[in-house]
């Protein structure tokens, strides 16, 4: 097989994080129709989200470690098919139940696909460009921010929930074909085991800067999962007022991600990660206090998007730059702490809604927002190498 184009290669397997992105969290535009068909509650129609992240977290390192003897175009492609199966019976599901097994099906495909995405992309890029081509790839991931979760809503709301999840696994399969076109079987790449992970988790100090992503992350979803019944009781919005606040939230991400890059460059990760968190602490209080002006609204949530998701460039070159002997695992382990945190979040997030009210989701993401500024300043402090 011959060598494929740098570009072309990473180009793919951005596109394959896009539909990973847009499968994982195009749940959260869909929230209400989907409570509504089942005849559930948010929170409890918000536990998808909380199932698929906990599998994520737990199958991803495991799935990277045991398959680390493989090609890796043999476990993308492994990968893919379980995601668009998955997907394929979360729009076949008839209970709530099978749902949530279904999702934790697509959860386990997307845990092979995107660390080990990762790990290709850098086995494939020219000597000194491994951490741009690591930013194009999650760049997919972060575009499904912007296009797939809010087109995922407008579909859900127009045709159905189920069409959703169709489309998903029909975009996988798309992908799946151009992975075996364009990834080559013999590529070299860093050997993982199982051993491999133990030494990763048995590293205190790189563990703990990585659970960092979990803290932040968490504090994100406690509002974000359940997005779209905010904007609905503080708002009075529906699919198109839904649609538009998640393309609003989606472009912060996209030039947060490239003001991360930029800022990581100029102020280091550490400073870079702390305004992130300062963001959470300022902005996410407003959504305790809708309604407000509608041009406010979509202001804040920009600003709020946009320096909240600077902190992803900024704490993979941290991560990465502590333990390079073993990025392919963190880098698996800092994807399911993302997940973790999504779980964690989620679940915090639904407990709070069905106790307290959807109003203080947003008050209440603000004070753990505090604690991910003061779990950074400890993991820093005590961290394996200071990145200052």
């Amino acid at each position: 097989m011959t060598q494929p184009d740098a570009r072309q290669l990473i180009a793919i397997l951005s596109l394959g994080n896009f539909v990973i992105g847009m499968g994982a969290f195009v749940v959260v535009g869909v929230l209400t129709p989907i409570s509504e068909h089942f005849g559930i509650s948010a929170s409890q129609a918000g536990f998808m989200l909380t199932a698929y992240a906990l599998a994520y977290t737990i199958g991803s390192p495991l799935s990277v470690a045991l398959s680390g003897k493989f090609s890796r175009r043999s476990v993308l492609l492994a990968g893919l098919s379980l995601f668009g199966l998955g997907s394929l019976f979360s729009a076949l599901a008839p209970t709530p139940l099978m749902l949530d097994f279904a999702r934790v099906v697509t959860a386990l495909g997307a845990g092979m696909v995107t660390p080990v995405a990762a790990a290709v992309a850098m086995a494939a890029a020219p000597a000194g460009e491994q951490g741009r081509a690591l930013s194009k790839v999650f760049f997919g991931l972060t575009l499904a921010q912007v296009i797939g979760v809010p087109a995922g809503s407008f579909i859900g709301y127009t045709f159905g929930w189920q069409s959703v999840f169709v489309l998903v696994a029909l975009l996988s399969g798309v992908v799946l074909l151009f992975v075996t076109r364009l990834v080559p079987s013999s590529l070299a790449f860093q050997v993982n085991t199982l051993s491999t992970l133990r030494d990763a988790l048995l590293d205190y100090r790189s563990f703990l800067s990585v659970l960092f992503t979990a803290t932040f992350i968490a504090t994100f979803y406690v509002l974000y999962t359940y997005l779209a019944p905010v904007l609905t009781q503080g708002m009075g919005y529906g699919r198109d007022g839904i649609t538009l606040t998640l393309i609003v939230f989606g472009l912060g991400a996209v030039f947060g991600n490239m003001l991360g890059g930029r800022l990581t460059d100029s102020i280091g990760p550490f400073r870079t990660l702390l305004i992130a968190c300062a963001s959470q602490v300022l902005f996410m209080p407003m959504f305790s206090f809708l309604p407000v002006n509608g041009i406010v609204f979509l202001s804040v949530t920009f600003v709020w998007s946009l320096l909240g998701w600077s902190f992803m460039v900024a704490q993979q070159t941290r991560l990465v730059a502590q333990t390079p002997q073993r990025q392919n695992v963190v880098l698996a382990l800092n994807a399911a702490a993302i997940y973790l945190g999504v779980s964690v979040g989620s679940a915090v997030g639904g407990v709070i809604a069905e106790h307290l009210g959807m109003a203080m989701l947003g008050i209440s993401a603000s004070v753990l927002g505090l604690f991910g500024a003061l779990h950074l300043i400890v993991s820093e402090r005590w961290g394996p190498l200071s990145l200052q």
